[in-house]
Order: structure tokens, then C-alpha cells, then sequence
């Protein structure tokens, strides 16, 4: 199902990390941005081929923005979670990028119709989502980045948060009176 027009890409199932899709945060003290970060496995050959291949258009669409050649340091988005993130468990044996927008992300269930509760799209679900690739070269940083467009969750997985769950901390009590 991914398809690609214009330097989008669709992707395939994706695990979300870092989701920061409902209100936009700074990020060391940049601009406030929506953001996420797609964990995509290795053995989904076809969307990292997409990907590769969009980086490479972005690559070639960027020569003006890099003085007509492409740099040999470029950062680029797609990332090694195995060498990146060796003690994640969640980026092993997988690629990732981080995606962000000024713009607010549609977010959407697998029917397709948009998601309003905040709570049912988080780091560690799955889903698919629209990204796009682009040249920039700001303040002598010169790179691919990647655009977030949208987000289409498929199905639910183990929370990726550090934070504990209110029923996992507590019990059921007999409330004491503390009146008498």
C-alpha cells in the first residue's frame, strides 16, 4: 500500500516513539513543533527503499540550497536504531526518523476517520504515516529532513513510556476515617 508523489512517502506498519502529535513542543529552545519518532523495521525492505530513494531526490532537489553540490557530511534522516540506540529495545533490529511539522499532524484510525481521544495514539502503538524529505542548510548545517504529515494508527502495542499506570501502582483500599 505505500505509495510515493512529490518526495512523500506512505509507510508501512511503523512503531511510534517520542509521539508529540497533539501539541507542539521546543525542542532546545527552537521553534514549538509537533514530532514523532517512526521506528521502522529492517525486514520492511519496501518502505526503507522508498525512503532511500526519496532522501536521494531530496538529495538532488537541495543542490541550490548547498552551492550546486551535495556535501559529503550531510546529515541525513534515516537512521540505524542497532547503532544509534544499542540499549533500546523497541529500535532493535530497525531503522527510525524523526519526523516533525509546524503544522498540526491529521491523526486517524484504521477506517480512517479522525481520532479525537489524545490517549488512544502514544509511543508504542503502530501505525503508518505521511512523510515527506527535504533539503535545508541553516546556520552551516546542511541535511535531509523529514516532514510529518499525517498519521494513521493501526493498532495498539506495549507503551515505549517510562511513566507507571495509576492500577499498577495502587490497590483497592478500604478508605480509612480519619475523622473518628
Amino acid at each position: 500500500m505505500e505509495k510515493k508523489t512529490n518526495g512523500k512517502v506512505i509507510t508501512g506498519k511503523v512503531r511510534l516513539s517520542y509521539a508529540n502529535i497533539w501539541e507542539p513542543k521546543s525542542i532546545n529552545g527552537g521553534d514549538e513543533k509537533y514530532s514523532v519518532s517512526l521506528i521502522i523495521p529492517k525486514s520492511d525492505s519496501k518502505t526503507v527503499a522508498e525512503i532511500k530513494s526519496t532522501i536521494e531526490l531530496a538529495k538532488q532537489e537541495g543542490k541550490a540550497k548547498f552551492g550546486g553540490k551535495v556535501p559529503a557530511n550531510l546529515k541525513l534522516p534515516l537512521r540505524d536504531g542497532d547503532v544509534e540506540r544499542p540499549d533500546d529495545e523497541a529500535y532493535k533490529n530497525s531503522y527510525f526518523v524523526n519526523a516533525n511539522s509546524k503544522d498540526r499532524p491529521q491523526v486517524v484510525d484504521k477506517n480512517v476517520k479522525p481520532i479525537l481521544d489524545q490517549n488512544e495514539v502514544y509511543s508504542g502503538c503502530y501505525g503508518r504515516a505521511s512523510i515527506t524529505f527535504y533539503a535545508f542548510n541553516q546556520n552551516g548545517n546542511k541535511g535531509i529532513a523529514c516532514g510529518l504529515q499525517n498519521i494513521q494508527k493501526l493498532s495498539d502495542g506495549e507503551p515505549l513510556s517510562v511513566r507507571s499506570r495509576a492500577e499498577d501502582d495502587f490497590t483497592t483500599s478500604e478508605e480509612e476515617d480519619f475523622l473518628n
